[in-house]
C-alpha cells in the first residue's frame, strides 16, 4: 500500500524526523488560507499523487501551465493561482505512462533554503532478509541514472535485525555523505529515527529524495515516499485509514477485497490463472500469437467458487477485454471449483465475448463435464498453446 507524501511526513515526525510545515488542500479555495498557516516568503506547491517525477512532468491540460506538478509561489496568490491550476488537472510523469493522473490533493509546504541534496532510502533486502540502506551524495535526481552513470556513489548496506539499528549505521550514512561535525550527529540520529519507523510501521520501502542540508546547516527531510507490507496492514487500521482509492485502478480494488492477485495491463485478453509463473507464462504465450493481456489474474491455490465468480466479475467489467482465457493447472486448485465458479459468474453477468477454457489436474473430468453441462458457449482447449491459439483466432473473428 502506497500513501501520500504529505501523509508519509506527517508519519515519519511522528518519530521526530525532522521535515518542513505544510498544509493538504482538497479544494483550491483553500490553498490560501493554508499559505497564510506558514512561515513563507517561498512556499511550495505540490501534486499529491503516487508517482515520481512530479517535478519534471507535464499537465495534460493547457489551463494547468507548463510548470509542472511541482511550483514554487512566492506569494500567497501566487500559491491560490497554483492551486487553481493544478487541481483537478491531469499529471503525466515517467512514472504515471501516457495516460496520467488526476491531481486531486495538493501539499502547500514552506520553503526551504537548500545547501546540499543527498539520497536516501531503506528497503526490505528479500536475499538476507535484512532492512537495507541505499544512500548517495547524489540527490534529487533519479537514483536509477546514478546506479547507471556513476554506481560509485552509491553506498549499501544492511542493517542485522538480530541486533537492530546502531551508532556504527549512523556513522557509515554520515560518511557515504561526507558529513561531519553535528551533521555527522544529526545523520546518526536520522538513521535512528527512520529505522524506528521503518520497522514499527511494517514499511517495505521509504524513500527520501532529497534529504537536504538547509543554508541554516540542519538536515531536513524534504520528499518521503512510503509503501507499506500488505500483509500486516491488519496491525496497522491507523495506516490503512490513510489509503487513497481514487490512486488506484478500481479493479483492482475489487480484487482486494477477494485477496486476489490481480494488476490491470493494456491489452485485450483477459486471463484467469492459477499460480503467478503459470500466469506469466500464460501472458507470455498470448503476446508470443500477436495480442495482449488484459490483466494478470492469479487467483492462487486455495480459491472457492465465490472467489473465481468474482474474479470472472472483474476481468469481464473491463471495457478493453474482447476475449478471456482461463487457464487452470488444478493441484491445491480443484478445476471444478474453478468450473463452478466461472457457469456462476457468466450466468449472472452473462457472457459477451469468446471464452477459452483449459483445464488440467486435480478434477479435471469433473471439471469439464461442469463446463460441457453447462450451456455455455465455451471453446475447451487441451494445453496451454493449444488455448493460446484459439482465444487469438477468436478475438481476432475466427
Amino acid at each position: 500500500m502506497n500513501i501520500h507524501e504529505y501523509q508519509a511526513k506527517a508519519l515519519l515526525n511522528e518519530f521526530g524526523v525532522p521535515i518542513s510545515k505544510g498544509v493538504p488542500v482538497l479544494k483550491p479555495e483553500d490553498a490560501e488560507a493554508a499559505a497564510k498557516q506558514l512561515p513563507g516568503p517561498v512556499w511550495v506547491v505540490k501534486s499529491q499523487i503516487h508517482a515520481g517525477g512530479r517535478g519534471k512532468g507535464k499537465f495534460k491540460e493547457a489551463s494547468a501551465g507548463d510548470k509542472g506538478g511541482v511550483r514554487i509561489a512566492k506569494s500567497t496568490g501566487e500559491v491560490a493561482e497554483f492551486a487553481k491550476q493544478m487541481l483537478g488537472a491531469t499529471l503525466v510523469t515517467v512514472q504515471t505512462g501516457p495516460h496520467g493522473k488526476q491531481v486531486n490533493r495538493l501539499y502547500i509546504e514552506d520553503g526551504s533554503d537548500i545547501d546540499k541534496e543527498f539520497y536516501l532510502s531503506m528497503l526490505v533486502n528479500r536475499e538476507t532478509s535484512e532492512v537495507s540502506f541505499v544512500v548517495s551524495t547524489e540527490g534529487g535526481v533519479n537514483i536509477e541514472e546514478v546506479a547507471h552513470k556513476t554506481p560509485e556513489k552509491i553506498v549499501t548496506f544492511s542493517v542485522d535485525p538480530a541486533t537492530g539499528i546502531m551508532a556504527h549505521h549512523g556513522r557509515t550514512v554520515a560518511k557515504a555523505l561526507n558529513l561531519s561535525g553535528d551533521l555527522a550527529k544529526q545523520a546518526e540520529k536520522l538513521v535512528n529515527q527512520l529505522y524506528a519507523a521503518f520497522i514499527a510501521k511494517d514499511m517495505a520501502m521509504l524513500e527520501v529524495n532529497p534529504l537536504v542540508i538547509t543554508k541554516q546547516g540542519q538536515l531536513r527531510v524534504l520528499d518521503a515516499k512510503v509503501s507499506f507490507d500488505d500483509n500486516a496492514m491488519f496491525r496497522h487500521p491507523e495506516v490503512a485509514a490513510l489509503r487513497d482509492e481514487t490512486e488506484e485502478d478500481a479493479k483492482e480494488i475489487e480484487a482486494s477485497k477477494y485477496d486476489l492477485n490481480y494488476v490491470t495491463l493494456d491489452g485485450t485478453i483477459g486471463c484467469m490463472v492459477n499460480g503467478a509463473g503459470l500466469a506469466m507464462a500464460t501472458m507470455d504465450i498470448i503476446k508470443l500469437y500477436g495480442m495482449e493481456p488484459a490483466n494478470f489474474l492469479d487467483v492462487g491455490g486455495g480459491a472457492s467458487k465465490e472467489k473465481v465468480a468474482a474474479a470472472f466479475k472483474i476481468i469481464t467489467a473491463d471495457p478493453n477485454v474482447k476475449g478471456i482465457l482461463v487457464n487452470i493447472f488444478g493441484g491445491i486448485m480443484k478445476c471444478d471449483i474453478i468450473a463452478e465458479g466461472v457457469v456462476a459468474a457468466v450466468k449472472e453477468v452473462g457472457l459477451k465475448v469468446p471464452l477459452v477454457v483449459r483445464l488440467e489436474g486435480t478434477n479435471v473430468d469433473a471439471g469439464k463435464k461442469i463446463i460441457r453441462e453447462s450451456g455455455l458457449n465455451v471453446l475447451p482447449a487441451d494445453d496451454l498453446d493449444d488455448a493460446a491459439q484459439k482465444i487469438v483466432k477468436a478475438v481476432n473473428g475466427g
